[in-house]
């Protein structure tokens, strides 16, 4: 069962990614990163293994130097 540990807000998932927030935020909007809403205040928030995820299929594809 997936809990809120579970999750990163966007200032955590931008560093977690090496990125800045407003870059998450466009991404969100474009579509090619999905984020939930929190159900109480509305934030965005992004699964951990879904960066994680992210992170290894760019690193799969040379587009992320290790």
């Amino acid at each position: 069962m997936e809990t809120f540990r579970d999750y990163l807000t966007v200032k955590e998932a931008a560093e977690f990614l090496g990125v800045s927030s407003e870059t998450l935020r466009n991404w969100d909007r474009t579509g090619k990163l999905v984020a939930l809403r929190h159900p109480v205040n509305g934030y965005r928030l992004y699964r951990k293994q879904d960066l994680e995820n992210l992170l290894n299929s760019l690193k799969s594809k040379g587009r992320l130097v290790p």
